[in-house]
């Protein structure tokens, strides 16, 4: 029973296989997790075993995981997030994102990227593939003027912006 409710408890739905509506839920999930730059929160929707390509560094586990990402949120200061669902089929999905930060300098930065993930049948992301590219812009740049947090429901996504 205990090992039953330990499965259930690590469930992340939607659950594959995806519907083009469930994967944009899992989609705005990944997005709004995230945008709390939490690394232990975030950690959690990925399997304990995942795997990540992100640009040319790797990482497997939770752990490295919420390493990952803590180094990455004490570099890319006041990150903001919009991802945007490309492709669904079964237990995959394939999205498109943009961020806005900046350095310790106060440069900002856009980053452009593409990710692949693959899901365990319990909804966890058990494989994180991402390429990403950044470009300078000037703070009058910006698209991406919300409070810190999650994305508004009436904030423009990807496409909207014409990123």
């Amino acid at each position: 029973m205990a090992e039953t409710t330990a499965r259930v408890l690590e469930q992340r739905p939607p659950l594959p296989p995806f519907t083009h509506d469930s994967a944009l839920e899992k989609v705005r999930l990944a997005e709004d997790g995230w945008n709390t730059r939490d690394p232990a929160k975030v950690a959690l929707a990925y399997s304990v075993d995942s795997r990540w390509r992100n640009r040319a560094e790797f990482a497997t586990g939770r752990a490295e995981i919420v390493a990952f990402l803590a180094r990455k949120w004490t570099r890319e200061l006041d990150y903001r997030l919009i991802k945007e669902l490309w492709a669904v089929a079964g237990n995959r999905i394939a999205v498109r994102f943009a961020s806005e930060w900046h350095d310790d300098s106060g440069s900002w930065y856009r980053s452009y990227g593409n990710e692949n993930w693959e899901f365990a049948d319990d909804g966890l992301m058990r494989l994180r593939l991402a390429s990403i590219n950044d470009l300078p812009i000037a703070e009058s740049q910006r698209e991406y003027h919300w409070p810190l947090g999650r994305r508004p429901d009436d904030h423009p996504g990807l496409s909207e912006l014409g990123l």
